[in-house]
């Protein structure tokens, strides 16, 4: 069966506020957050679990994308090991993930969230910007055998590539 996980990378997070744990989007962060979730709703469709870490820019990320896109809060699950992490923890994280899940979505963190994507993917992301979102399926896979270049990638868009017009 086809998984398909979202790799997001927080929104834009205030830079004055100490511990970084506890660092809150800015209002730009915000916007951000809540434009890309609206265009990328078609796609984001159907996710039915959103790990997270525990960070407050990452919680708050993840709440902005559950209300654009009417997720139930109740698929979020907040996880310590996310935060200052290795892609190693991400990569243990989706092995995690329950067989009957089908689609999921991981906020996290740079440099961890680009170096993940990369090494899932094989695709040359780079740094991703803030709220950047990275798509890809697994295919005949379970999440405990997801790993390196087993990902295929279909969107990686970010808030600096979506034109408004007004």
């Amino acid at each position: 069966m086809k998984k398909t996980l979202f790799l997001v990378r927080h929104a834009q997070a205030s830079s004055s506020v100490s511990p970084d744990i506890f660092r809150p989007l800015t209002p730009s962060g915000m916007i951000d957050a809540a434009r890309m979730s609206r265009h990328l709703a078609d796609k984001l469709a159907g996710i039915q679990l959103i790990l997270t870490s525990n960070s407050e820019r990452t919680r708050m990320t993840t709440q902005v994308f559950c209300e654009q896109l009417k997720l139930d809060e109740g698929i979020i699950q907040e996880e310590a090991s996310l935060y200052e992490s290795t892609p190693k923890y991400y990569l243990d994280a989706i092995n995690a993930i329950p067989e009957n899940i089908t689609s999921a979505m991981l906020v996290g963190h740079n440099p961890s969230i680009s170096y993940f994507a990369e090494y899932l993917t094989h695709e040359d992301i780079g740094s991703m910007p803030t709220c950047a979102v990275v798509g890809m399926t697994f295919e005949n896979l379970t999440w405990a055998e997801v790993s390196k270049k087993t990902g295929d990638m279909f969107i990686y868009d970010s808030p600096d590539s979506i034109i408004s017009i007004t």
